[in-house]
Formats: structure tokens, C-alpha cells, sequence
């Protein structure tokens, strides 16, 4: 199977899996030596940073060894690595907070983050998630939001105080991103049960409309991803979701 040209969509993930099925095919059998770096980004049609992470994701599952000045070399494994790539490489060691900063960082990940500090956070996180999502959303990323607001509506309906769909969207909102550190962040950020704080504030403060109009601006969100559907595989604009995201948490 020759290379094929990478889709825009969250490339250092597919440039990885191409080339661990290009190995499995005897496309590049071990011991052989995958092309240069500069020639598969020209092949693939992408930067040369993307694959070298890639190749590097490839080493640390232990499929290839890069040697630099020299190449690339396809090793044997006794146990086939699965794909995806990217998921296994990021799962080889805890990532554990560095014993050099354990005196000098407090890291509390049970304490409440004060709603408007939360709030703050948010508005700057999420217009850039939302942008990305509408450039490399896939139709499961697509449909896992959709679920989200449906979950959303149930929630309204029955009188949730706790939103979790309109959370849950959010998070589907930011795993779409692509970007695996906007969606740790926003997992973390949404995904506690709301503080004590949060919910003095909310019962004395919110208004009562604001779950009716926050789902409407959830069902607008949709709209946009429908009619990027319509476009075929063409996603949204991804500078008009920033202010649309803006909007939702002002």
C-alpha cells in the first residue's frame, strides 16, 4: 500500500497509525530503514515537526528506532503493537508530578477552583477548543456531542441543577479539539461535581432562564456541525466558533 496523504484531522495520530500499518503490510519490514523524515512529510503532506513526533510515538511502543544522522529502523516485536499509536505511547509511564518540584508546587486536584476564577479559565480555553474542533471534529466526535445535548435537554427537562449534559457537551466540545491538553484541562475543570461555592452562587444568583438559554446556544452549536456535515467532510470555520464560544460563557 503506497503512502497516502494525510486529512488535516489530528495528524500526529494518523501519521503514526499509517506507518505501523504500513509495517505490518511488509511495506518497511524490520530491519529496514523507513524513508526520511524530509520525504515522508513531503509524501504525507505534512510538516516535518508532525512526523517526528510520530516517529517518535513509533519508538517508545518499541516498533522503531530513530537514529539520528542515520534513520529510522524498523525493529521486530514478539507482540504486535495495536493502534492507536499515540494512545499507547502517552500510557508507557505514569506521568508523575517531578520529585524535584514536591517541596516547591502545592497540586490539589480535590480543591474547589473559586466560580468566577473557573469562569475566567474557561473563557480563554474554550474559544480556542471549539476552534479546533470545527477544523477536525470526526462524525464519532460529531455524534458523541450530539448525545451530549441531548443529555443536556433530559437534564433541563426534568429540572438537573447540575448540568452535567451542558458539561458533558463541553468536554465533547474539547476532546473534538484534537488537542489532548485542552481536553485534560477541560475534563478537570468540568468534570468535578460542583463545589460548595459554585452552588451558594448558583441558587442565589443565576438566573432562572439561564439553562434554557445556554441549551439554546448548545442547539446553535449543532446547527453549525449539521450544515459542516452537509459540506461533506468539510468542517466548520473554525475562527467563527471562537466568538460563538464566547458567547456561551459570557
Amino acid at each position: 500500500m503506497p503512502i497516502q496523504t494525510i486529512r488535516a484531522q489530528r495528524l500526529y495520530r494518523q501519521i503514526a497509525d499509517q506507518l505501523l500499518a504500513l509495517i505490518r503490510q511488509g511495506e518497511f519490514p524490520p530491519g529496514s530503514l523507513l524513508p526520511p523524515e524530509r520525504d515522508l512529510a513531503q509524501q504525507l503532506g505534512v510538516s516535518r515537526a508532525s512526523v517526528r513526533e510520530a516517529l517518535i510515538a513509533l519508538e517508545v511502543v518499541g516498533q522503531v528506532e530513530v537514529r539520528v544522522g542515520h534513520g529510522v529502523l524498523v525493529l521486530e516485536r514478539a507482540a504486535p503493537v495495536e493502534a492507536p499509536v499515540m494512545h499507547i505511547a502517552s500510557r508507557q509511564e505514569p506521568w508523575a508530578i517531578d520529585p524535584e518540584f514536591e517541596s516547591e508546587i502545592e497540586l490539589d486536584l480535590d480543591e474547589e477552583i473559586p466560580p468566577f476564577a473557573l469562569l475566567e479559565a474557561r473563557r480563554f480555553i474554550e474559544p480556542e477548543t471549539a476552534a479546533l474542533a470545527a477544523l477536525n471534529a470526526s462524525d464519532a466526535d460529531l455524534e458523541a456531542i450530539r448525545a451530549a445535548y441531548q443529555r443536556n435537554v433530559e437534564d433541563n427537562r426534568h429540572g438537573g441543577n447540575n448540568m452535567v449534559g451542558d458539561r458533558l457537551m463541553h468536554i465533547r466540545i474539547a476532546e473534538a479539539s484534537g488537542n489532548a491538553a485542552y481536553a485534560m484541562l477541560l475534563k478537570h475543570l468540568l468534570g468535578h461535581q460542583y463545589g460548595v461555592m459554585f452552588r451558594r452562587l448558583q441558587a442565589l444568583f443565576m438566573s432562572t432562564d439561564m439553562p434554557s438559554r445556554s441549551q439554546q446556544d448548545h442547539s446553535r452549536i449543532l446547527l453549525a456541525d449539521r450544515g459542516a456535515g452537509c459540506r461533506g467532510r468539510t468542517r466548520g470555520d473554525g475562527g467563527a466558533s471562537r466568538p460563538r464560544a464566547r458567547g456561551i460563557l459570557r
